[in-house]
Parts: structure tokens; C-alpha cells; sequence
């Protein structure tokens, strides 16, 4: 089985603190050590001179073992959990997962 890239791009409100935007991605890696399947995790701050982010301002990558690891993430309760704080603090989310 192919393994899957889940690749989210974030635009944080402009009102949400340092603090909030280090919580969220401090849940996330928490999740992704907690959740099967998930080979790893990485995030961060745009910094991409481009310009090309239509307005992302960060964004998180996790490693699959599979479709079927992802799916069981998507539906986990702590994933809900976290997804719920992360909404709380963005204006748009972009979400694209491919298989590798």
C-alpha cells in the first residue's frame, strides 16, 4: 500500500496570539505521537518568498502508513479535538492528501 501525504495550509486569524498558534501545533504533534499510522509530522510558518500562499500563513504535513491509517485518523476523537481548537483560530484551511 501507498503511503499518504496529508498536507494542511492554514490562515490564522489575524487576532489569535503567538501563544494560540504554538498551542495548536504543540496538540498536533501531540496527535500525531498518540494516533497509529502516522509515520511523521512536520510544521510550520510560510516563509516562502514567492508570494504564491493565497494567504497561508502555516501549514502541517503528516505521513501515513496508508489510506486506511488516515482515514482512521480523520474519524479518531482526538483528532475531532484538536480539529475544534485549530478551526477556533483560522480563517481558511486547505487540505490536499496524495498518495506516495
Amino acid at each position: 500500500m501507498a503511503k499518504v501525504k496529508h498536507i494542511v495550509l492554514l490562515k490564522f486569524k489575524s487576532s489569535v496570539a503567538d501563544d494560540q498558534v504554538n498551542q495548536v501545533f504543540d496538540s498536533l504533534l501531540d496527535l500525531s505521537e498518540t494516533i497509529p499510522g502516522v509515520e511523521d509530522y512536520v510544521s510550520g510558518a510560510n516563509m516562502s518568498p514567492e508570494g504564491l500562499n493565497n494567504g497561508a500563513t502555516h501549514a502541517f504535513v503528516i505521513t501515513f502508513t496508508d489510506a486506511t491509517a488516515r482515514d482512521a485518523y480523520l474519524v479518531h476523537p482526538e483528532h475531532e479535538k484538536v480539529k475544534t481548537l485549530l478551526l477556533s483560530a483560522v480563517d481558511s484551511v486547505t487540505v490536499v492528501d496524495f498518495e506516495v
